[in-house]
């Protein structure tokens, strides 16, 4: 293996990084990640719990960062085929589904490790 070819990779990926932040849907991301952070931190959550809510967390942004390329993918067929906005739609809301669906486990995740750390403040 090359580790010189492995290393120039890094800026392409870091710009990757860039060009996603700007989407809303991340951005709205990457603000519950920072308050799940903070309330693990604040709630002393276990090793296990990080563990499930980095999982989270990389499942959720990974799967938008995804269906950022696809979108981008189906804009430029679209337009370079002259395409309608109805023929890449079903592409389009099976990626977003497929976020919408790490999203609410993850919620779910958050629920079953917060709830009750929560309940145990009021009893």
């Amino acid at each position: 293996m090359d580790i010189k070819k492995v290393f120039k990779s890094f800026p392409h990926a870091i710009r990757g990084l860039s060009l996603v932040s700007k989407e809303r849907n991340m951005r709205v991301h990457i603000i519950a990640v920072v308050v799940v952070t903070v309330a693990g931190l604040l709630f002393n959550i276990s090793l296990m719990e990080w563990i499930a809510v980095f999982i989270c967390f990389s499942l959720v942004m990974s799967l938008e960062t995804v269906n950022t390329v696809l979108e981008d993918i189906c804009n430029k067929l679209r337009d370079d085929l002259g395409l309608s906005y109805d023929s890449t739609k079903n592409a389009r809301d099976l990626a977003a589904g497929a976020v919408l669906i790490s999203a609410i486990f993850s919620v779910n995740v958050a629920i079953l490790i917060f709830l009750p750390k929560i309940l145990d403040l009021f009893i």
